[in-house]
């Protein structure tokens, strides 16, 4: 068109060139690199009971080498998002993720086809060693779409709480056993001492023990107690100290608002 314009001639404008283009099959892909792809969501799944949904990842940790990292491998829980194992070694490897999650399935009791892990698309989380443990030990694989990173969302806010801490080191680890020191006290701290916002403010070991109702419904009473000794200061209710009873992965926009019926958490309460 600026071309044709500069000539002194109009003949129509861009959007009818386009439209024209479009009705004679003119605007597909014509370049030689692969097309875009489009990648179809993640299939949601709910929790509603610890030991069903796990999240796991990688993250890099700083080595005194420049150049070199350590690797911290976590998975968590999502229902409760308590830290159930981790380990910090010198290399990314399918192999060790595998015999890092056939130990923690042994110590959480996990039966086949209970448990569903979702990860993002790393070549550990697909590697043929962890995709064979997967399969021996009857877990579901879920993974996220390339590059969106919001497909894992809770191992990366994970990994942003736990790398924001005041006590994160200034300086790097100079041996891999000072790293597996310094996560040892930080999932100690996660898992026991944090109270989590996205769970009423209880510590992801008190909600992956079941403790947390008990805790709540105590807050509530305090807080009902307080509104009715001086119910002026109150404009409203008390805060919402109610139990979340189901933790949405990758949630369809017309399920995430949904509560599970009493039956469906029943069901994955004797699951787990």
């Amino acid at each position: 068109m600026p071309r044709l314009a500069d000539q002194g001639r109009y003949l129509a404008s861009e959007s009818t060139f386009y439209r024209i283009l479009q009705a004679e099959n003119q605007l597909a892909h014509r370049r030689s690199e692969r097309p875009a792809q489009s990648r179809a969501k993640p299939r949601a799944f709910c929790a509603t009971a610890p030991n069903q949904i796990y999240s796991w990842d990688i993250t890099y940790l700083p080595s005194a080498i420049r150049g070199q990292f350590f690797y911290l491998y976590l998975f968590m829980d999502i229902f409760s998002r308590k830290i159930v194992g981790w380990q910090v070694y010198a290399e990314e490897s399918s192999a060790l993720a595998g015999e890092l999650l056939r130990d923690l399935c042994h110590r959480e009791g996990i039966q086949p086809n209970q448990l569903i892990l979702h990860s993002d698309n790393g070549s550990p989380m697909k590697g043929s060693t962890m995709l064979a443990t997967l399969q021996q030990l009857g877990v579901m694989p879920s993974l996220s779409r390339p590059s969106v990173s919001n497909d894992n969302p809770y191992s990366e806010s994970l990994f942003k709480t736990l790398k924001y801490r005041p006590k994160y080191p200034l300086k790097p680890f100079a041996r891999v056993t000072d790293a597996r020191d310094w996560v040892t006290g930080l999932v100690e701290w996660y898992n026991n001492e944090h109270r989590h916002s996205a769970i009423r403010f209880v510590t992801p070991a008190q909600r992956h023990e079941g403790l947390d109702e008990d805790l709540l419904v105590k807050r509530k009473a305090v807080y009902q107690a307080a509104r009715d000794r001086n119910p002026k200061r109150w404009t409203g209710g008390t805060r919402n100290w109610e139990s979340i009873q189901a933790v949405h992965l990758n949630p369809d926009k017309t399920k995430a608002n949904q509560k599970p019926n009493a039956e469906e958490i029943t069901r994955n309460k004797k699951a787990a």
